[in-house]
């Protein structure tokens, strides 16, 4: 089998593509009285596109041939390439590549890059073979990255496996892999660590992209990133920042997981003299429920439509520009010779998808795929929830050798953009109450490779939790992570998870309310995804009931990143209190 983008070099294929051009061989398919998006110029040409096999023969004017084995009518809509995913993980959708390209591509995406961060965490290279294996055979490209960051804050944290430049090479080389994947190590890239500098090298070794993780970089330390030979970045979090980064030469990914940045975002980007070339649409992560009610990145381009921004420009940096970023010249314009990966839309300020064709194929119409996908190629991995049944004592802070009086506790002030704070609790026979207004997070290590004992911190800025919720998607090491105020609601929680391999779950009264397995990793199912959607959304409604949450960084998201241990400031990861700025570990208590 020949791999893309080689296959579209077949000298018979090349053959029929230039005869059909010149008019001396019918199209295979023809789509007439269209306007062509042409994402190069800027320009809505009237156009007819022809198509032979995987090719685009030809773009000519509207009425000029007829000579094809199926034309279709699109008179009044819109000719597109194909959409382009420039960053995101599979798993945050928790379906599995199958259920997640059937819900994309019928949505015009074509074309997604997928850092299997999260599975690789869990399951190491065998987890990354897995998601090769379960990505080949369907109408969506799927162009897989080498995991960086595994895990993504060494010595803060330990996840499933480690990898280090042995590792990364392996996956390097092999031909679906296109680059190395967000590097998320911010502080052992500047500070130059021997592992971040190994595993820098062996991206750039590679001669494939070397992608970033951001977040918070600023000034000589962004300079300093990029000077490792970070490429790319998509932790944006002000319209500052987003030029700062396109400024220092970035590719920069406009992720749609944080809206509350796409208006400012739109606002800096129509105050630039034009659209700079190495700006990129991303999803990032979409949770199961919003992927199959909204469909993915197309959601995201209505979105940055309706906040001002041009659909040219929308659809250029999710097409064109993505491709030129992930080095694939077959793809994102509508032109003879390229890949015919293309979407008829009906308008552009919708952007309604209503033909999508995957290399030359008829894959969906009207919101529907139009032959059912293979099943999933490869068995489910083992169970990777690693421990024991958990109890209420398991869930309750105390301090050796101390039954009663008042300690100070270091607590963790807010989701997103944490800071430290203290706060004073009552000891009761050996065991802190957690005090009014603030709640409990705990993580115990799931992977087998390490003691699960639960560690405990009290957090400040939640609100308090009527309730206990568990996950094992928890970023990036994903261990089992369970936030609450009562004992018996975090460990029925906890132990609903232990027993299922995985997911989430929301206990109240002592009993679980809600539930979604996932048994692939503790974070995919194998489940169509209007069912993983159905259990996510009832998992979401419960946490509602018994969260008290503060938009925009007091939301449902924030328990999932709760433990990200490379961002700066504090987090509670399976190795206690840990500061992302410093690499400093710390005990609940202060001295």
């Amino acid at each position: 089998m020949i791999r893309e983008p080689m296959d579209l070099h077949e000298a018979a294929l090349r053959d029929r593509a230039v005869r059909a051009a010149r008019g001396r061989e019918q199209f295979d398919f023809l789509l007439t009285g269209g306007c062509v998006v042409d994402v190069a110029t800027g320009e809505l040409r009237p156009a007819d596109v022809g198509m032979v096999g995987p090719l685009i023969a030809s773009v000519h004017e509207r009425g000029g041939r007829s000579d094809a084995r199926r034309t279709i009518d699109v008179a009044g809509k819109y000719i597109a390439p194909g959409l382009i995913d420039a960053h995101m993980h599979i798993e945050s959708s928790m379906v599995t590549p199958r259920g997640y390209a059937q819900v994309v591509v019928p949505n015009g995406v074509t074309t997604i890059s997928w850092d299997p961060h999260e599975i690789g965490n869990v399951m190491g290279l065998e987890g990354v073979r897995w998601a090769i294996a379960a990505s080949r055979d369907l109408p969506l490209r799927v162009l897989v990255m080498a995991p960086s960051c595994v895990p993504s804050a060494p010595g803060l944290e330990l996840s499933g496996a480690d990898f280090d430049a042995p590792e990364l090479r392996e996956l390097l080389a092999m031909p679906e892999v296109i680059g190395l994947a967000e590097v998320m190590d911010m502080r052992g890239v500047l500070d130059r660590g021997d592992k971040m500098r190994r595993v820098v090298e062996a991206g750039l070794a590679s001669g494939k992209l070397v992608c970033g993780h951001a977040r918070g970089l600023a000034g000589a330390d962004l300079q300093g990133f990029a000077c490792a030979g970070i490429e790319s970045d998509h932790e944006v979090v002000s319209a500052d920042d987003l030029l700062a980064k396109l400024r220092a030469g970035f590719t920069v990914e406009l992720r749609g997981s944080h809206d509350y940045i796409l208006p400012e975002a739109v606002t800096a980007l129509r105050s630039l003299p034009r659209l700079p070339p190495t700006l990129t649409i991303c999803t990032d992560d979409v949770f199961p429920d919003d992927l199959v009610k909204y469909g993915g990145l197309i959601d995201t381009l209505r979105r940055l439509v309706r906040y001002g921004m041009p659909a040219l420009d929308v659809l250029a940096a999710s097409t064109l520009h993505a491709a030129m970023r992930l080095n694939r010249r077959d793809l994102g314009l509508v032109g003879p010779g390229r890949r015919a990966d293309l979407i008829v839309l009906d308008d552009l300020a919708n952007l309604n998808v209503r033909h999508v064709f995957a290399s030359g194929k008829y894959v969906a119409a009207h919101g529907r795929l139009l032959d059912e996908l293979r099943p999933d190629p490869v068995p489910i991995p083992p169970s990777t929830m690693k421990l024991g049944a958990l109890s209420e004592d398991d869930f309750r802070l105390r301090i050796p050798n101390f039954l009663t009086g008042t300690a100070k506790l270091r607590t963790i002030v807010r989701p997103r953009f944490t800071q430290w704070g203290e706060t004073q609790a009552q000891v009761v026979e050996g065991a802190i109450r957690v005090p009014e207004g603030k709640s409990l997070m705990a993580v115990v290590h799931r992977h087998g490779r390490a003691a699960p004992v639960p560690q405990l911190a009290i957090i400040d800025d939640w609100g308090e939790f009527g309730g206990a919720v568990a996950t094992t998607v928890s970023h990036d090491s994903h261990n089992l992570t369970v936030f609450g105020r009562d004992p018996a609601d975090m460990a029925a929680a906890a132990n609903a998870l232990i027993a299922s391999g995985g997911g989430m779950a929301v206990a109240a009264h002592g009993k679980v309310s809600a539930q979604v397995a996932l048994p692939v990793c503790g974070l995919v199912s194998p489940d169509e995804p209007a069912s993983v959607a159905h259990g996510f959304e009832q998992v979401r409604t419960a946490t509602d009931a018994i969260a008290q949450w503060k938009p925009p960084l007091r939301v449902f998201k924030a328990l999932v990143g709760a433990t990200l241990a490379c961002n700066p400031g504090p987090h509670l990861t399976d190795r206690g209190l840990t500061d992302g700025t410093t690499g400093e570990i710390f005990g609940p208590f202060v001295d």
